[in-house]
């Protein structure tokens, strides 16, 4: 299974495509940023995040895309952009009939540092020994979209909660 982890953001959106073999291995095939201009407008900030997470899946070929759902942000403003820019990255993502699977930011930290309150060195120090990889994944946001990945990955390999977590079917429309 190949799944495209997502960590959205406007002004960078990380991602990180982990592989998950039969036997439950898991591997890191690539990370890295979509970013945007600072100053650019937010429809055209929103059209490069489209872009990007939709060449990312073109790319990889993902069979599923996690993203980290959206948080309470002290700044009310700050989680109506951040919304905006989920809405594009899930709309990239069902366009192309992918499954869809979200993971609240304490939910991933807990499922690869043993606790929610993790700081993003922690995220990046536990996604580099899980992966085994010989440097932690640059920048944060790129290591925090692997750490989406893994948190699927390893729902996954648990059929109860993989039960209780399935994305819902894709809906058809009727022309």
């Amino acid at each position: 299974m190949i799944v495209l982890g997502i960590d959205p953001g406007t002004a960078t959106t990380g991602y990180g495509v982990v592989a998950r073999a039969g036997d439950g291995a898991v591997s890191l095939l690539e990370c890295g940023v979509v970013r945007t201009e600072p100053g650019t407008a937010l429809p055209l900030r929103l059209r490069a995040i489209f872009e990007g997470v939709a060449e990312v899946i073109e790319r990889t070929r993902p069979e599923v895309v996690a993203v980290e759902s959206a948080f309470y942000a002290k700044n009310a403003r700050t989680a109506l952009v951040l919304g905006h820019a989920r809405g594009a990255i899930l709309l990239a993502a069902i366009l192309r009939d992918l499954r869809i699977a979200e993971y609240a930011p304490a939910e991933v930290k807990s499922a690869v540092c043993g606790t929610g309150k993790a700081t993003k060195e922690q995220v990046q120090f536990m996604v580099q020994r899980l992966l085994r990889l010989r440097t932690p994944p640059q920048p944060a946001d790129a290591a925090d979209a692997v750490a989406v990945a893994l948190t699927h990955c390893y729902a996954a390999a648990v059929p109860a909660y993989a039960a209780m977590r399935a994305p819902a079917p894709l809906p058809r429309f009727a022309p």
